[in-house]
């Protein structure tokens, strides 16, 4: 195989590049992690992961007024 010859400018931007996708695939491995943690808060407190409107029905039948927003 013939030797090819890359200018600096030319490696520094594949370089930039390689770092740049290194970046993206650790912040994807990383939310991953991130959406573990937050089903096993979920999982352990049940009642944060309710929507507005399932804890606007749970508030109204326990009597507590609710002011509709966005309906």
């Amino acid at each position: 195989m013939a030797p090819i010859t890359i200018s600096e400018e030319q490696f520094g931007k594949v370089l930039k590049d390689v770092e740049l996708l290194i970046t993206d695939v650790a912040n994807l491995v990383d939310q991953d992690a991130l959406a573990r943690k937050r089903i096993v808060e979920i999982e352990a407190n049940p009642s944060i992961g309710k929507t507005e409107k399932e804890l606007d029905v749970y508030l109204k039948k326990r009597g507590v007024k609710v002011d509709a927003v966005g309906d």
